[in-house]
């Protein structure tokens, strides 16, 4: 029997996929857990073979509670099931340590074959997911560049991201001026959208 952990903050969701994982003879659902920490302290708990993780969760993210789990109970194969899955999650959730990962809009048995798949040692990358990943662009920005761009996301102003980041004004007005100038685009607002439209954060 395949022992299971479901982690996902929507309630519904959980249940759906507990109903549907109780239906296949090997797997048993064995905890649930509705955030980030809920999910580690239950895999500590519960010692399941593999976590079915969201990645957008209170808390810890899927990519936190991955690495936090590939770190203290790497017995425990992680699998990142998302709705908003882009190429490049897919590499943050790899190099977090989860070893599948697969949208949400998958068909309905093939969560139960992935479970399996991680049980025997082997690793799941949804197909179409991978193919997007060899062709999107890297990204151009320094990690600064970015991070300040990210800050920028909610429209804040110069001097509430100066203060979020802990940079002078003048260097923050740099990094956007630059972020925007590297993206070839007109404004900051733009630079934002190209930057989450690519999944660089």
């Amino acid at each position: 029997m395949i022992r299971v952990l479901l982690a996902d903050d929507e309630e519904l969701i959980r249940a759906a996929l507990a109903a549907l994982l109780e239906l296949e003879a090997d797997l048993t659902v064995v905890a649930q857990a509705a955030d980030g920490p809920a999910a580690v302290t239950a895999a500590l708990a519960h010692r399941p073979d593999v976590a079915v993780v969201d990645l957008a969760m209170p808390g810890q993210d899927g990519f936190a509670v991955a690495a936090e789990l590939a770190r203290v109970l790497p017995e425990c194969a992680v699998v990142i099931l998302t709705g908003q899955g882009r190429p490049p999650h897919l590499a943050r959730a790899l190099s977090a340590g989860a070893r599948g990962f697969l949208p949400k809009g998958a068909p309905g048995g093939a969560l139960a074959d992935v479970i399996r798949r991680l049980h025997a040692g082997g690793r799941y990358v949804d197909p179409a997911l991978a193919a997007d990943a060899l062709s999107i662009p890297p990204c151009p920005l320094t990690p600064r560049e970015l991070e300040t761009l990210r800050l920028a996301e909610d429209g804040s102003s110069v001097a509430a991201i100066a203060r979020r980041a802990h940079l002078s004004s003048g260097t923050v007005r740099n990094y956007l001026a630059l972020a925007v100038q590297k993206l070839g685009v007109d404004n900051r607002a733009e630079a934002v959208r190209v930057a989450r439209d690519c999944g660089w954060w």
